[in-house]
């Protein structure tokens, strides 16, 4: 394996980061702050459980990881479904 940088699915999660950080950033009404944090928090999810457990260095470990992240990223799209549409 190449490293955690080479992998599809964490370049787009990485990207992901970006777009929702920068899009969340001035979103702190005390109405939609929980759910933005959320989201925030389930997208930095997926790209961190990602490199979590390329660094581990076992395959099941591994795997376990990107069982974990691709939860993360389904709460994500669920919660941005969910949000007030001035998000969406």
């Amino acid at each position: 394996m190449y490293g955690y940088q080479s992998l599809q699915a964490w370049k787009r999660a990485d990207a992901a980061v970006e777009v929702v950080l920068r899009a969340l950033e001035t979103k702190n009404h005390p109405k939609t702050f929980a759910i933005f944090d959320q989201i925030r928090r389930a997208t930095i999810s997926v790209a961190a459980n990602i490199v979590e457990g390329y660094a581990l260095g076992t395959v099941p470990l591994y795997r376990k990881h990107l069982r974990i992240a691709f939860g993360s990223a389904a709460e994500a799209e669920y919660l941005m479904r969910k949000s007030p549409p001035r998000f969406q």
